[in-house]
């Protein structure tokens, strides 16, 4: 029989590998008399097999929502966990009951927007189409959502995204690995910074203390060289004008050498202090870097969600921002739908001006007024573009956030900030 087909009056089934052959079935009647009609409406959550709803509730929701579901269920204690709250959610889902319908009715809302896109499509072949070009774009949660409860939805497509979602959380811990490696390895940089800075701090403050207690020494030394040695002319009495002589010699000649000393000294100190200034500011960047990059990679982790396993709870990263307008000034003009993705998802209205290359300067107060907050990557801006956003925005009293780089963990985890998230409470 072929793909998608069924005999008359039986439920549709869907067959994917390694799982158990049937994942959806749904009561789609045929009319008595006439051909066989495709499904006309979205499956509800209820009518998934039980072996999805562990990758649907794990993907399309995060742990914050989900919380805040099980909290109007009475069904999340304060001290339950995200593993709990989610293994509750996925046997709730597998009932026809309340519980799988208010499941339902937050997943619809929180992929609104997706579930729009998906329903211009018509075929198999568009729906296929639509859900390969949402895992291009990283955009995987809503996508997941509206592939797999679309009419035109088949068994191949569902085996497709199951395993494009099961690829995924391997391909995001492999991510969260060698960013928590370089975290790790910025740390023990750090620590030897400082370990040889304090080394160099001691070794410096020893050689100024020997170098004072040689000069002590060699004073004594002279001073019980003169009285204990006079000098005498060459008809062996002692003159008081030879012993001044010897006295001047032998002082310009320790003060020669104590000269030469002191300014090796002086070039060994200058180095060291230099030597120190740089790795102070080396410790400080890396202190920086340190700090930005555990900022993105907590963007990361609340951003990505791993199907299946319990995700940390951060209410801030589901922070909604609706109502707050973004203006982005500058960035790669690859990235730009990405990141404009992101900043929708949250419920921002993202604007986007690239620092007049092609849009014309004039453009920028205008959309500087429009905007809440003000954002710019240093890496990917002008110096006179970037000069003009900050003159723009505090003649107009807006905040602006300057990001370490145009990357879209960096919008993330600036999107994190509580300044941020305020501009979202003042907004409501």
């Amino acid at each position: 029989m072929p793909s998608g087909a069924r005999p008359f009056s039986l439920p549709r089934q869907m067959v994917l590998t390694s799982i158990p052959p049937t994942l959806i079935t749904r009561d789609d009647t045929i009319q008595a008399g006439g051909p066989a009609a495709g499904p006309t409406r979205r499956t509800k959550i209820w009518e998934f097999n039980t072996t999805l709803h562990c990758s649907i509730i794990g993907t399309c929701l995060s742990t914050g929502e989900l919380r805040q579901i099980m909290k109007k269920l009475g069904l999340a204690p304060p001290d339950s966990t995200d593993h709990e709250l989610h293994g509750t959610a996925v046997t709730l889902a597998a009932r026809h009951d309340g519980a799988a319908k208010l499941l339902n009715k937050a997943l619809d809302a929180r992929h609104k927007l997706a579930i729009s896109q998906f329903a211009k499509a018509e075929t198999e072949e568009r729906v296929r189409g639509l859900w390969r070009d949402a895992v291009r774009r990283g955009e995987i949660p809503g996508a997941y959502w509206a592939a797999l409860t679309h009419p035109a939805t088949t068994p191949a497509i569902i085996r497709e995204a199951f395993g494009d979602v099961h690829m995924l959380s391997h391909l995001v811990g492999a991510a969260n690995r060698a960013d928590i490696r370089r975290l790790c390895q910025l740390e023990a940089d750090k620590v030897q910074l400082e370990a040889r800075l304090e080394r160099q701090q001691q070794a410096l403050q020893e050689a100024v203390v020997t170098r004072d207690t040689r000069i002590q020494d060699l004073t004594l030394a002279l001073v019980r060289t003169i009285a204990a040695e006079p000098v005498t002319d060459a008809s062996g009495a002692t003159t008081e004008s030879g012993v001044l002589r010897q006295l001047v010699n032998d002082l310009e000649r320790r003060l020669e050498s104590e000269t030469r000393r002191r300014a090796r000294a002086d070039t060994r100190l200058t180095a060291a202090q230099e030597a120190i200034a740089q790795e102070r500011a080396a410790r400080l960047k890396a202190e920086r870097d340190n700090e930005t990059l555990s900022e993105e990679l907590d963007a990361i982790e609340a951003s990505l969600v791993q199907p299946g396993a319990a995700q940390p709870c951060d209410p801030a990263a589901a922070r909604r921002l609706d109502g707050v307008a973004l203006l982005y000034v500058g960035g790669r003009p690859n990235q730009i739908a990405h990141l404009r993705a992101v900043g929708e998802r949250l419920g921002a209205t993202f604007l986007h001006h690239d620092g007049g290359v092609e849009n014309h300067a004039n453009l920028l107060p205008g959309l500087t007024s429009r905007a809440d907050l003000v954002l710019f990557p240093v890496d990917c801006i002008s110096h006179d573009a970037a000069h003009a956003v900050k003159s723009l925005c505090r003649q107009g009293g807006k905040r602006f956030i300057p990001l370490r780089s145009a990357s879209v963990t960096s919008l993330l985890a600036a999107l994190r900030r509580p300044e941020v998230t305020s501009l979202a409470d003042a907004a409501d």
